[in-house]
C-alpha cells in the first residue's frame, strides 16, 4: 500500500462520523510534536554524546476513538470497564534525524585512518509511520472528562508500518562512497546487500509503547505529554547495517525514543 493510500485510510477514520451512531463512540483529533532520540549504528551505545547528538524532530496527526461517550446523542455509552479505561489511537507521523558518530572511537585524540574515516561519515534518516495503539487509562475516563484541570495518565501498546529514507555520505578523502573512503566494517557484504550501508528507501513494521498523561484544558480539549519507545524490525532504517557475524556489536535493530507534546480536540 502506498503512502497516499495509507493517508487516505487514516483520514477516513476521522471522517466517518455516521458510524458512531451505530457503534457508540466519539472522535478526537490532535497534533503532536517533539524531539526524537534515534538509536542506530551511528555512535556508541550507552554514550551520552550519541544520545544527545543523534536527536531529530517528529510531528504527527492523531485520531482517537473514545468509547465512553457518544457525540451523536451527547450521552455516555453503557458503563463497562473497557469503555471507561481504553481508547484506540490511530496515527500518521514523520520524523527526521541527522546522524553522525560520537564516542570513544572518534575521539579527536585518535589519529588512525579508521578513526578519521569514522569521523568523516555523516547521515540522516526520515521515517513516516502509520499505525494504531490501544491506550489504557488506569483512572476513569469519564471522571477525567468531567473535570477541567484534571490529569489522565495512560500507557499504550501498538504497531506501526514505517517507511524510511536513509542518506549516508562521507567527508573523508574525495567524498565518494568507495572502499578507500569508508571504514572496513561498512564495506563488507551484509544481509543480502553488497555492503553494510545503503541509501535505498525501505519499509518495515515497528512496535510502539508509550507512557504519558493528558491534562484537561477545556471541556472539549486536552494537552498531552507522552514518552514513546519505538522498535523497528529492521537494522537498515538508518542506512547502516554492518555484517553482524563479523561485527556483533552492531547486531541490534534500530529504535528511537520520542517525547511528544500535543493538543487534542473532542469533536462534538
Amino acid at each position: 500500500m502506498s503512502k497516499l493510500k495509507c493517508l487516505i485510510v487514516f483520514l477516513l477514520l476521522g471522517a466517518l462520523n455516521p458510524l458512531q451512531a451505530q457503534f457508540g463512540f466519539s472522535h478526537e483529533v490532535g497534533v503532536i510534536t517533539g524531539p526524537v532520540a534515534f538509536q542506530s549504528d551511528y555512535g556508541e551505545r550507552h554514550d551520552f554524546d550519541t544520545n544527545k547528538g543523534n536527536t531529530g524532530l517528529g510531528v504527527g496527526l492523531v485520531h482517537y476513538l473514545n468509547f465512553s461517550y457518544r457525540a451523536d446523542c451527547n450521552c455516555y455509552t453503557p458503563e463497562t470497564y473497557f469503555n471507561d479505561h481504553f481508547k484506540l489511537r490511530s496515527e500518521i507521523s514523520y520524523n527526521k534525524t541527522k546522524l553522525e558518530h560520537f564516542g570513544h572511537w572518534v575521539d579527536p585524540k585518535k589519529t588512525s585512518v579508521e578513526a578519521q574515516k569514522l569521523r568523516g561519515m555523516f547521515g540522516s534518516t526520515a521515517v513516516t509511520n502509520i499505525g494504531m495503539q490501544l491506550e489504557f487509562y488506569p483512572m476513569s475516563i469519564r471522571d477525567f472528562t468531567s473535570q477541567t484541570g484534571s490529569f489522565g495518565p495512560f500507557v499504550s501498546l501498538g504497531g506501526q508500518f514505517s517507511f524510511y529514507k536513509p542518506e549516508m555520505g562521507t567527508n573523508y578523502g574525495d567524498g565518494r562512497l568507495i572502499q578507500a573512503n569508508l571504514p572496513a566494517k561498512y564495506w563488507a557484504p551484509s544481509d543480502g546487500k553488497d555492503h553494510g550501508f545503503t541509501n535505498e528507501r525501505g519499509s518495515t513494521w515497528s512496535v510502539v509503547s508509550s507512557v504519558g498523561t493528558r491534562y484537561k484544558l477545556t471541556p472539549l480539549s486536552d494537552l498531552i505529554l507522552d514518552l514513546r519507545f519505538q522498535y523497528y524490525f529492521s537494522n537498515w532504517v538508518d542506512g547502516l547495517n554492518p555484517n553482524e557475524n563479523l561485527y556483533p556489536e552492531n547486531k541490534a535493530n534500530d529504535w528511537n525514543l520520542w517525547l511528544n507534546f500535543g493538543y487534542i480536540y473532542y469533536i462534538d
